[in-house]
């Protein structure tokens, strides 16, 4: 018999992480070897164990679910991340996949659908819940328009902010430039990434500085 599927589940929720673990416990072929309720908690497990598949919560304290993915998958390419989330809106799907989830599934799909994701993941083949794999094909399609297409979908305070991002200013001091709130610069911030389909700022300021938006329109 080849050796059991090692598990690590991620959820801040005791009651979720007890009800998936108590399942999955059951079947001789899956190992649970831990649980963690924050990100910090879930990298350092994935440190620990090396494990072959990761469970993902996205909404964690700390260390959110999409910057996990990212430093594990950095710590350990071969762990194999499946994101179980109660949220399938672009500001979360393609960041997450992006940072290197292999599966996007979830959390009102049935036990047995949930450890055949887990195999599939140990497999290396994707598993993504409907919603998601339409908004995927979304943005395949989104993807065959050109750049330029892309970026006017965002409103001008949106591309005021893209522009300071690329300019290395921080939120705060997006915030004092623009005379505007800092939760209100994160929510910009937030559709920027989500409209450009981007991981993080840095990949925003690398996009706007190689399409010419900082050049074309800098701002006074």
């Amino acid at each position: 018999m080849p050796d059991p599927i090692t598990l690590l589940i991620v959820d801040d929720h005791e009651v979720v992480r007890k009800g998936v673990r108590g399942y999955l416990d059951t079947l001789p072929e899956i190992e649970v070897v831990g649980e963690a309720q924050s990100g910090e908690e879930a990298v350092e497990l994935a440190q620990k164990y090396i494990p072959d598949v990761i469970l993902m919560d996205l909404v964690l304290p700390g260390i959110d679910g999409v910057e996990s993915t990212r430093i594990i998958k950095n710590i350990s390419p071969r762990t194999q991340i499946v994101v179980l989330t109660s949220y399938h809106d672009d500001a979360l799907i393609f960041p997450a996949l992006k940072a290197g989830a292999i599966s996007y599934i979830l959390k009102d799909m049935k036990m047995d659908k949930l450890a055949e994701a887990v195999r599939k993941a140990h497999r290396g083949e994707v598993i993504l819940h409907p919603k998601v794999a339409a908004r995927v094909l979304q943005n395949l399609r989104r993807d065959s328009q050109n750049d330029e297409e892309v970026y006017t979908e965002l409103t001008e305070r949106e591309m005021d902010v893209l522009k300071l991002i690329a300019n290395g200013y921080s939120n705060s001091q997006i915030a004092e430039e623009l005379v505007i709130s800092e939760n209100t610069v994160k929510g910009h911030v937030s559709n920027i990434l989500s409209k450009l389909h981007l991981a993080d700022r840095t990949q925003a300021a690398v996009y706007a500085w190689k399409q010419g938006i900082v050049k074309r329109e800098s701002m006074d």
